[in-house]
């Protein structure tokens, strides 16, 4: 593993992880033109480097979600586990806890359903390019139908959740689906990001970790280049914590449409350069 291929991954698994814009999408895009400019395979890794080096960009955005939200989470925890002590469990803080887990399991479930056919488009990036359009047109929409005035509830939380669930499929945004469907909802732009922040970190310690370390042979792991491993997981942490920071910022001043058409130029702009260079991005 390169060390600039390591950073530019890391910088933009941290970026795309929270921003919604996908995260998927844009690690295939980022591929595809490193392949065009360098004339080299952008993922050309060892099987083994390839599932270390997700592990630790991953766990680099997990903690920098954890340290973002850690006030928040340190609450969440207390009141969850006074709730428990007092045997009551009608405080928002102890309902948060609970939509999180319920989330967490709806967003395993419907993932597993449609994982063999995600698993099939990670190679297509003109599909990709067309559910990343679709990702544009809902965050316009939910800005149109935008009312803001309402909290988050079971059946929000359920609906959210299989939002999440969907957004398995590589070109559709994780945090853009679960925000979105916040706002179709009635939630505010703030509450629904947090919302969405928070119900990522069991699914990302699940989904990126959890699995992945099982099919990882730690006897190879000397055998990494771990300099660029760790540059990469660094430039993840710090653009993951910045992305954050600063987008809970602007969605307190602005909307979401303009990631929405950012999303919609950024596919067209792919599908362009996929037409124009055909035999050297496919």
């Amino acid at each position: 593993m390169q060390i600039v291929q390591a950073v530019i991954t890391g910088v933009v698994q941290g970026l795309s992880e929270f921003l919604p814009i996908s995260s998927s999408a844009h690690i295939v895009f980022s591929n595809k033109l490193y392949n065009l400019l360098a004339h080299n395979s952008f993922t050309s890794l060892s099987g083994q480097e390839e599932i270390f080096f997700d592990i630790m960009v991953h766990l680099a955005t997990l903690i920098a979600v954890i340290i973002y939200f850690y006030k928040d989470l340190k609450k969440i925890v207390s009141d969850f586990i006074e709730s428990i002590k007092t045997k009551d469990y009608k405080n928002d803080n102890t309902k948060l806890v609970f939509y999180i887990a319920l989330s967490t399991v709806i967003t395993g479930i419907v993932g597993l359903v449609i994982k063999d056919k995600v698993e099939n488009l990670i190679q297509n990036p003109s599909i990709i390019c067309f559910l990343l359009m679709i990702t544009g047109c809902i965050l316009l929409l939910s800005e149109k139908f935008y009312k803001g005035d309402k909290k988050l509830d079971l059946k929000k939380a359920i609906i959210i959740s299989l939002a999440q669930g969907l957004a398995i499929f590589p070109g559709f945004s994780r945090s853009g689906f679960t925000i979105a469907a916040a706002l179709f909802l009635g939630m505010k732009r703030v509450d629904a990001a947090k919302f969405s922040f928070l119900m990522s970190i069991p699914v990302i310690l699940l989904a990126s970790l959890v699995y992945p370390v099982l099919e990882l042979d730690f006897s190879e792991i000397s055998q990494f280049n771990l300099k660029a491993i760790m540059l990469g997981t660094v430039a993840s942490f710090v653009s993951g914590y910045l992305c954050i920071k600063y987008f809970m910022q602007l969605l307190e001043k602005l909307s979401l449409r303009i990631f929405g058409i950012y999303c919609l130029t950024a596919a067209l702009l792919v599908l362009g350069l996929l037409q124009a260079f055909h035999r050297q991005l496919l």
